[in-house]
C-alpha cells in the first residue's frame, strides 16, 4: 500500500474510533467551541482558605465561590478571623481583579462560551451597614463585571455578587436604586414580600432545620420539608443553599448530596471541590 493511501486509511480508522468513544460532557463542549462547562450547583465554601483561592475552584468548574470579608479602614481584607487579616490578601487581588481579567480575555464570561453568571457570595464579617456602602464603593469600579439592579430591573452580567453575613447590609441595600449585589435570604425570608431582585437566594443552616446526616434513610417528613422549601422558593425564582452539611468524604456524605440533587437544591457547599466535581460529573445530566 503506499505511503499516502496507508496515512488517509490510519487517518480515517482514528476518525472512526474517536467517533465511537463517549466523551465526558465538559469535553464534549470543548469540542463546540466552548470552555469546560461549570458546575452550577458547586459552591466553594470559605474559598480563600484554598492554595489558589478562586483559581483552584475555577479550575474545578464551581459556579459559586465564598469570600469572607473585614472592613478594615477603607480596605476590604479576606480571612475567616480576624487574626489572619493580612493587607495584602484584600478583596480585589484575591477575587474582583482577576475575575475582572479572566471576563476580558474570554469575552464576556468566566467560562469561555458559557454566560451563567457566577455567583460570587460575600459573608460581611464587620459590621453589616457600613461594610456594605464600601464594598459598594468597591463594586461599582468594576465596569460591566456585576449583574446590577436597576430602577426595578436585573441586568446580568457575568458575576452576581451576594451579599450574606450581618443581617444589617440589608437596610442599605433595600434603600438603593441602582446596586451590584444582591441579598443572601434566610428561611425566614421564605414567602416574605421582599422580590427575587432583592433575595435572589435563601440560604441556612442544615443542621438547625434536618436531623439526617446522610446515615440511614433519609425520614419521610425531612424529604418532604425539603422539597417544600426548594418548590416555595423556586416558585418565587429563588435559589436554594444549605450549609453545614456533611463534608467528610464517604457514603453519608455521598447519600446526603444524592438527596440535595433529588430535591433540586441548587448549591451543594463543600471544601473538598475534587470530591464534589466528581460527585456532581457522575450524577448530574449535563
Amino acid at each position: 500500500m503506499a505511503l499516502t493511501t496507508r496515512r488517509r486509511a490510519l487517518t480515517t480508522l482514528g476518525a472512526a474510533l474517536a467517533g465511537s468513544v463517549a466523551l465526558p460532557a465538559h469535553a464534549r463542549a470543548s469540542e463546540r467551541g466552548h470552555g469546560p462547562r461549570p458546575l452550577r450547583r458547586a459552591h466553594a465554601h470559605n474559598d480563600y482558605e484554598h492554595p489558589r483561592p478562586l483559581f483552584d475552584a475555577l479550575g474545578h468548574r464551581f459556579g459559586s465561590v465564598e469570600a469572607d470579608i473585614y472592613l478594615v479602614g477603607d480596605q476590604l481584607l479576606v480571612a475567616h478571623d480576624p487574626a489572619d487579616l493580612d493587607p495584602a490578601r484584600t478583596l480585589e487581588s484575591l477575587y474582583l481583579d482577576p475575575l475582572a481579567a479572566r471576563v476580558r480575555a474570554n469575552h464576556g464570561s468566566v467560562y469561555r462560551g458559557w454566560r451563567t453568571p457566577l455567583q460570587l457570595l460575600i459573608d460581611i464579617k464587620t459590621e453589616g451597614s457600613s461594610t456594605y456602602l464600601e464594598l459598594d464603593r468597591h463594586l461599582r469600579r468594576y465596569r460591566n463585571l456585576f449583574t446590577t439592579y436597576a430602577h426595578g430591573r436585573v441586568h446580568p452580567g457575568p458575576v452576581t455578587a451576594v451579599i450574606s453575613g450581618d443581617r444589617a447590609a440589608r437596610t442599605p441595600m433595600e434603600a438603593q436604586s441602582v446596586r451590584r449585589a444582591f441579598y443572601d435570604g434566610r428561611l425566614t425570608d421564605l414567602g416574605s414580600s421582599a422580590p427575587a431582585s432583592l433575595i435572589p437566594l435563601i440560604s441556612d443552616n442544615w443542621t438547625l432545620n434536618f436531623s439526617w446526616l446522610g446515615a440511614g434513610p433519609f425520614p419521610g417528613a425531612e424529604r418532604q420539608k425539603l422539597r417544600g422549601i426548594v418548590a416555595a422558593a423556586h416558585a418565587r425564582r429563588q435559589k436554594v443553599r444549605l450549609w453545614a452539611t456533611p463534608d467528610r468524604a464517604g457514603p453519608d456524605r455521598d447519600a446526603l448530596w444524592a438527596e440535595l440533587l433529588a430535591a433540586d437544591v441548587d448549591y451543594v457547599n463543600t471544601d473538598d471541590l475534587a470530591g464534589l466535581e466528581a460527585f456532581l460529573d457522575a450524577h448530574e445530566r449535563p
